[in-house]
């Protein structure tokens, strides 16, 4: 397969399990890498990137996942807090960012409850702020929104809208139908590994 996404755009990568999206995703954040080809990250070419520079590019792209991996022993601004606490950052950058990134997702108010007393919206809300804490330039969304009804599927499109207007470029990565319809961007479209349609403003037609 080969595309360019742009700087700032918003671009839905949709096909059926097994067409290539999740290992898209792995090679994108160097959990694997390709046997072949180039891939490209603002004129880094990370194909063949160094175990050193892997901690590097993944602040620079923040990672949302299905079953949001969240610690439920902490705290909505601990679960937060925690992505910059592994990565050494001083105590007084770590409470200027993490009631930002709460407000951003409308939790500021919840940053005291624990994951089992948000509803799976909310939870899902809460690993969106932390994959935002390093503000990345990039957004990758690997089904956000697989566990969510039709209600929380309409706040994390949303939401994701709203931090791609501040110029975050988002990659939605999904075979959910409605979110795609919903947000009416770029859509690529993946068969077989390959990509089978790129639509400016388009549609889920698989």
């Amino acid at each position: 397969m080969s595309f360019t996404i742009e700087p700032g755009e918003f671009v839905s990568l949709v096909g059926q399990s097994g067409t290539g999206k999740t290992t898209l995703v792995k090679l994108l954040i160097a959990e694997e890498q390709p046997t072949s080809g180039t891939m490209t990250i603002g004129g880094w070419n990370i194909s063949r990137i160094r175990t050193r520079d892997i901690s590097t590019l993944r602040r620079q792209i923040g990672t949302v996942f299905q079953d949001f991996k969240l610690l439920h022993r902490k705290t909505v601004a601990e679960n937060v807090a925690f992505a910059l606490e592994v990565c050494g950052a001083p105590r007084s950058r770590i409470r200027e960012v993490v009631p930002n990134v709460l407000r951003m997702v409308d939790l500021h108010a919840k940053s005291d409850r624990f994951p089992n007393q948000l509803s799976g919206g909310e939870q899902q809300r809460v690993a969106i702020a932390r994959a935002l804490v390093h503000r990345p330039k990039i957004l990758v969304a690997d089904e956000p929104t697989g566990n969510l009804d039709s209600l929380h599927t309409r706040e994390i499109a949303d939401l994701l809208e709203k931090i791609n207007s501040f110029g975050t470029t988002v990659l939605l990565v999904t075979h959910n139908r409605d979110i795609v319809n919903m947000v009416r961007r770029r859509v690529i479209a993946l068969d077989g590994g390959r990509v089978v349609s790129d639509q400016p403003h388009g549609k889920y037609r698989l």
